[in-house]
């Protein structure tokens, strides 16, 4: 009943307001419009007084009342009474057109002290909110509907109504101010005879029309970035539920080889940078369709004033039309070539991040730094050469309306250069300066085109390169409408008949083929066991659907049952940017007493009491802080899913640690009556617990059974289990930890392990104007570091560069001022001689070369310009990508990978093009503005003190703007890094997130933070239309003011130069508003300190002030002898390594067990702070520089990393070795005798060879091992006398032999031990505990010593006989 009578009370109101406006506009017709006018009186007069008092009253109630009277929705909902407004929802139509119910806001924040944070910004209104606005987009652009097209008709269906409606009154208000100043001039000029509206009527004009057209200019503005910024958060979400769907070890379009090469890179640059390019083009896409429209609204008034000459004058510019075009088509295809060049070096820059710790252990940065620096040479070179076809563009588009507007007043003074007389016609004061206007807007017009036209080439490169990625990326099978034949038993998990590719039908890398039936028996546990290489992880990547599936017949299948649930724990662990706890949880909802026992059986306990924030920890992408197999293990367990599926969750561990992990975690409550799959080399340790086993052979054979059915049947897995049975070399002091986490220096007592995102306080002050000349504000303001680091770049000497760019811009303005004094100038010799004699000819070749000069300067400076921005651009990449190189592994543990590549990313455009552009712009509006005023105050001196009192308003408003605006911004991109997070933790973690069924939580998590991300955002782009519409009254007032005074003030000025007058001071004003915009945009791109705090992030030592420069023969020997050596992972942390003292001889092999090993690796090769003295063949580590002391020594991590390409870029990256060569580092490594063991496979597989393609760092398609090998042979080609070897649960055989046989006499060996076995036959073992070496001889003796901790755990093992005899 309430909402019938609100809904009711609603129309009428709506009635009223009509019917009373009606009678408002017949008094206006009847009484008001005849006080415009000379000759008519009110119709309604004899009413007197009555008359106003009724037309007020009407006004008041027809008008005022309800333009300011605020909205509310009706019927209100219970969420509407309860919940909080947003200010916007509830405007009144006034405040709405005039952005007045920011005022608040913006006052509030102008007196704010400290920062903004996000609770004190406004709610946003409810269709702003993601949940409301994307799900019928997201419909319509969906790439997997049955009818899928172009994305920007998509978006054109979704976003075509409001911006179209509010475009053309726009563009209708913006003549009202040159037909107000034909009439003011065409008044002066006949001193008022046959005048029929009074003046004051066009002066008002002067002010009305360009504030009424600012009104619907800020409305279409505001509805065009509110759509912005909708379209952006929309493609993001877009893109993130695609990638959730494609098949990651395809990550390519089809038969692209270059594409698959950037894949990531092109991802990355996607996500960070063209879903911005499509989104900034939504302000811009309605002007360039409804810019025919204007052109024909032009030739309308101008032939109104210039009659038919109009025409000729456009049928030139139709003429010319064809030039432009070419010119863009050239602008795309530089533009479309800089976009893969950017591709590539994102791709490079991608890769070097994800494998830098291992580039800084091989001294390889200075190289890496190298080849990213040629790949920004390439794209640089392209962005120049689009940036001089950018400056020919807008040459073309300012001469073609400049020629069009000589030979217009060509004809229409009757003499043209070819012609002869046309139209005989007087050029006046009022003719020159209305029409100059038209034409300076239509200059204007086309030199906004032409300035757009890189934005839109841009934009729509963007818009192919996400099509091309929505339309043409190989998706799953499960979304791609291939018909799976079902089982009989839909609870059961297995094959049947089967062949699962990586890459779809086209392509032949790889193939799991399954004869006959797999099934896993279900509530119990089931290993899948093999030698490395035989396709283990593949057989679970095809059940879980990540693999192509082809049938062999009409009875294949393969099923997984999703109704009870699936959790997996990925043999390369994955980790979110969040806390430990929600790692765990996943989604999951949070239940103490399970969650506690997970903990418990995965020995995690320990682990996190060393951290002051325990689980509520926040932890990086890589988890590079912990060692998080077991994290991702007790995700996996925490789950409620009835099937679970690990893939070698035992191969980081030693064997203590992994038995705990089999008897309280595998066989304890929580993994009863669940169907478990495991991928394991550790059979010994499984294998009684196992009620099922598939073995895979590298044949392709697949056998299964029992444990004994499956070693009697092949002896390669009774190998395996023989194999894994050795015992540990890990201290007994030490329950769980293959590794020491992080010290607790490393996070505060908020419990995060990530560094927080950067952000600035303040603003600019007066004294920024030092920016231009490379200085530092010094103030608590924001730091113009980066800005000097630009301008430095600029050129040898900025100061001369930037004085020498300010006087040709000087020039510049001055020529471009005079030009409309000098037309003028020839309409004034109409009124003083006779039309015949004076010369056309003479004066369109004196405005032609004013014209032609100018070019001539702007030129210039543009293209001096343009090679400085582009010699600056480089320098800072380069600054920036050595600090990264040069960054300490401490930092890199702290720093997102996906932080960083925003910076390299997203940022990086930011400074090639904003800032540079911005700053360009700067300058250019500045000296504009400055020429500006000066020529109004030659003509109307006494507006000295008005022009400064407007210009100081304006600074006023422009001051309250930037204290809202800069806030807003940090804000906006504060919150913009977590979305590019998630997208590239989800891109990063997506086999694991589609095992769980976690799509649908990273998209909501990815909705919550687009929320929290326009948040701040549309109350930014609100800040910009608040002071528009503010700077754009000032600016009507001052014109108006200054026609009123030209019009009625007796100062002698003629018509000519009162419009000349006016004409300037219609552009300062408009200036106005312009250059506090562009001072905001480039202070905001120079407050982006991200840049510059990576500039002084902390950087690893360099050598010893007394460096030593070693003989180029050195090393010669392994030699090393360490003293007193003591190491931290920080300067002010704790010690890990106590007084180190030993000595290595050359050609030695040392094992070496203990906790803390990768700290003694790291010690070695001074990657953390460390005291006492290494020498290295005689000489001191110390004095070294870090890449000749880490190109000469070796390190084979435990998780090897290779780069995407081909295996022999990743033997030889620097292409220093022949083939031979790296062919003879692959056999010693075992890789040939592997594949020689498969000589059955079938001909659709491939061996591994130098021409072999390397996908995704290795993970896509090479297991652990197989990467070990080549990590290995990788060590070989090195040659370097000194050798650190980290050997995994899955080092075979084949590597042991290569480490004892096929390595130099000289090369020593120090080899970080898992398994006795391994280092039993080595010269010394060396056995750490806590940092401090507690035995160190040969294997032998230590077996001798009474009571020692090696005989212990030799003693213990249930192998010790094996041990003792190969000691013996």
């Amino acid at each position: 009943m309430l909402s019938s009578k609100l809904l009711s009370s609603k129309i009428a109101n709506q009635h009223l307001n009509v019917l009373l406006l009606a009678l408002f506009g017949i008094y206006t017709y009847r009484d008001l419009w005849t006080l415009l006018t000379f000759n008519r009186k009110p119709l309604d007069e004899a009413e007197g007084n009555v008359l106003w008092l009724k037309i007020s009253s009407l006004a008041v109630a027809a008008i005022v009342v309800p333009v300011t009277t605020p909205r509310r929705a009706y019927p209100p909902t219970i969420d509407d009474l309860t919940s909080k407004d947003n200010p916007e929802e509830t405007a009144s139509i006034i405040s709405l057109l005039t952005h007045s119910y920011m005022d608040s806001f913006i006052f509030r924040l102008y007196r704010k002290s400290t920062p903004l944070t996000q609770d004190e910004l406004p709610p946003l209104a409810k269709n702003d909110r993601s949940d409301v606005l994307m799900p019928d987009i997201l419909t319509i652009l969906d790439p997997t509907s049955k009818k899928p097209q172009y994305l920007f008709l998509g978006l054109l269906r979704a976003y075509s109504g409001d911006p179209f409606s509010l475009n053309t009154p726009k563009i209708s208000l913006s003549f009202v101010a040159p037909i107000g100043i034909k009439q003011v001039l065409s008044y002066l000029e006949h001193g008022g005879d046959g005048a029929i509206i009074r003046p004051w009527v066009w002066v008002s004009w002067l002010f009305f029309g360009p504030f009424l057209k600012a009104i619907f200019s800020q409305l279409y503005t505001y509805i065009a970035c509110r759509n912005r910024l909708q379209i952006e958060g929309i493609m993001n979400q877009l893109l993130l539920r695609h990638s959730l769907r494609i098949r990651i070890a395809s990550g390519s379009l089809p038969d692209d080889k270059e594409e698959s090469n950037n894949f990531m890179g092109k991802l990355n640059n996607l996500a960070a940078s063209d879903v911005a390019e499509i989104a900034g083009f939504a302000e811009f896409w309605i002007v360039f369709l409804c810019f025919p429209v204007e052109l024909v609204l032009f030739l309308w008034f101008l032939y109104e004033i210039l009659q038919w000459s109009a025409f000729v004058g456009f049928a030139f510019m139709l003429l010319c039309v064809p030039l432009p075009g070419y010119i863009s088509q050239l602008m795309r295809g530089t533009q479309f070539t800089k976009k893969q060049k950017t591709d590539a070096r994102v791709q490079s820059v991608t890769e070097a991040l994800s494998i830098l710790r291992m580039a800084k252990l091989f001294g390889w940065e200075a190289r890496l730094q190298l080849l990213i620096d040629t790949k920004r040479r390439d794209e640089l070179s392209f962005m120049r050469k689009s940036n001089l076809y950018g400056l020919l563009n807008s040459h073309i588009n300012l001469l073609i309306p400049m020629c069009t507007m000589m030979i217009t007043y060509a004809f229409y003074a009757r003499l043209c250069l070819f012609f002869t007389a046309v139209l005989k016609q007087k050029l006046t004061a009022s003719v020159v300066f209305s029409s100059m206007a038209i034409f300076e807007m239509l200059r204007a017009r086309t030199q906004n085109m032409a300035n757009n036209i890189p934005t839109l080439i841009s934009a729509k490169l963007a818009l192919d390169r996400l099509d091309d990625f929505l339309q043409k990326t190989e998706l799953l099978d499960t979304f791609c409408q291939q018909q799976i034949t079902a089982p009989s038993d839909q609870c059961m998990i297995g094959f049947r008949n089967s062949i699962f590719k990586w890459s779809g039908p086209n392509n032949h890398n790889f193939e799991l083929k399954v004869e006959g039936d797999i099934m896993f028996h279900p509530n119990s546990i089931n290993l899948i066991v093999g030698p490395t290489g035989s396709g283990k992880t593949s057989l679970l990547l095809a059940l879980l659907g990540e693999m192509h599936f082809v049938p062999t017949g009409s009875d294949s299948y393969y099923n997984l049952p999703r109704e009870g649930g699936v959790s997996y724990a990925a043999q390369e662990s994955w980790i979110k940017n969040d806390t430990i706890r929600n790692n765990i949880l996943f989604g999951s909802s949070f239940d103490e007493e399970r969650y506690n026992n997970v903990l418990y059986q995965c020995g995690l306990e320990r682990d996190l009491s060393l951290f002051e924030a325990g689980d509520m920890t926040e932890v990086g992408e890589k988890g590079l802080t912990l060692r998080f197999a077991r994290v991702t293990l007790a995700r996996a367990v925490y789950s409620s899913a009835k099937t679970v599926l690990l893939d070698d969750p035992l191969s980081a561990l030693d064997v203590h640690t992994a038995k705990w992990i089999v008897d309280q975690c595998l066989k304890g409550k929580l993994m009863q009556g669940r169907t478990v799959l495991v991928v394991t080399h550790n059979t010994a340790l499984l294998s009684p617990h196992a009620q099922h086993v598939v073995g895979i052979a590298l044949d392709g054979k697949i056998i299964q059974g029992t444990v004994a059915d499956v070693i009697l049947n092949n002896t390669i897995f009774a190998a395996q289990l023989i194999e894994s049975e050795t015992g540990s070399l890990k201290t007994h002091s030490k329950s769980f930890g293959e590794e020491q986490p992080m010290q607790k220096e490393l996070h505060n007592a908020q419990g995060t392990l990530v560094l927080a995102e950067e952000m600035e306080i303040g603003h600019v002050s007066w004294e920024a104007c030092k920016l231009l000349v490379g200085c530092l504000v010094h103030r608590s303001r924001v730091h113009y570091s980066t800005v000097k680091l630009y301008l430095n770049g600029l050129n040898k000497r900025p100061i001369v560069f930037f004085w020498g760019l300010v006087t040709m811009m000087l020039l510049n303005a001055l020529n471009y001022s005079v030009q409309p004094w000098f037309l003028g100038h020839w309409s004034s010799q109409y009124d003083s001689r006779p039309a015949s004699s004076v010369s056309v000819s003479w004066f369109l070749s004196v405005y032609a070369g004013l014209l032609l000069c100018s070019m001539t300067i702007y030129s210039f400076a543009f293209t001096l310009w343009t090679f400085g921005s582009i010699r600056a651009s480089q320098i800072i990449h380069r600054s920036f990508i050595n600090s990264i190189m040069t960054s300490t592994f401490r930092w890199l543990d702290t720093t997102p990978t996906s932080r960083i590549i925003i910076r390299a990313t997203a940022d990086i455009r930011s400074i090639d093009d904003s800032l540079a552009f911005g700053i360009w712009r700067l300058i250019e509006a500045s000296v504009t503005m400055f020429v500006n005023l000066g020529s109004i105050m030659i003509f109307a001196p006494l507006f000295l003190l008005p022009g400064v009192t407007i210009a100081m308003l304006a600074v006023s408003f422009g001051q309250m703007y930037l204290s809202a605006q800069l806030p807003l911004r940090r804000l906006m991109s504060i919150n913009k890094a977590p979305i590019l997070g998630n997208f590239a933790a989800a891109v990063a973690g997506l086999v694991s997130i589609r095992a769980f069924g976690a799509e649908d939580m990273f998209l909501k998590e990815s909705r919550m933070r687009i929320d929290a991300w326009l948040r701040p955002g549309l109350p930014s782009f609100n800040v910009n239309r608040w002071i528009g519409i503010r700077v754009d009254a000032l600016a009507g007032i001052f014109t108006a003011a200054l026609g009123a005074y030209l019009v009625y003030g007796d100062n002698g000025i003629s018509a000519a130069n009162t419009g000349f007058s006016m004409t300037m001071a219609v552009g300062f004003t408009s200036l106005t508003l312009i250059w506090i915009r562009i001072y905001n945009a480039t202070e905001l791109e120079a407050s982006r300190q991200r840049v510059r705090h990576y500039l002084v992030i902390e950087h690893e030592d360099e050598a010893h002030s007394e460096r030593v420069i070693p003989p180029a023969y050195w090393p010669a020997s392994g030699t090393l002898q360490v003293e007193g050596l003591c190491a931290r992972y920080s300067k002010d942390g704790p010690e890990v390594l106590h007084d180190l003292t030993f000595f290595v001889r050359s050609g030695e092999h040392i094992g070496i067990g203990a906790y803390v090993t990768s700290s003694l690796t790291l010690a070695l090769l001074r990657a953390i702070p460390t005291s006492g003295q290494v020498l290295y063949d005689g000489v001191s580590t110390e004095k070294l520089n870090l890449d000749v002391l880490r190109s000469n020594i070796t390190i084979s991590p435990q998780v090897p990393e290779l780069l995407s390409g081909t295996l022999r870029s990743n033997l030889d990256p620097f292409s220093e070795h022949d083939d031979s060569r790296l062919n003879d580092a692959l056999r010693s490594a075992g890789l040939f005798a592997l594949q020689s063991q498969g000589d059955q496979l079938d001909a659709h597989n491939t061996k591994l060879g130098l021409d072999s393609e390397i996908r995704g760092g290795g993970s896509s398609n090479l297991s652990v091992g197989q990467r070990q090998i080549i990590a290995l042979a990788r060590a070989i080609v090195r040659e370097n006398k000194l050798l650190i070897f980290d050997e995994d649960h899955e080092t075979d055989s084949k590597i042991q032999d290569t480490l004892r046989h096929e390595l130099g006499n000289d090369v020593t060996l120090i080899t970080v031990a898992h398994r006795l076995g391994t280092v039993m036959d080595y010269d010394r073992i060396m056995v750490l505990d806590e940092g401090r070496i507690i035995e160190f001889d040969s294997p032998k003796r230590l077996l001798e010593k009474e009571g020692g901790v090696f005989r212990g755990l030799v003693d213990s093992s249930a192998d010790r006989a094996k041990l003792y005899a190969m000691v013996n």
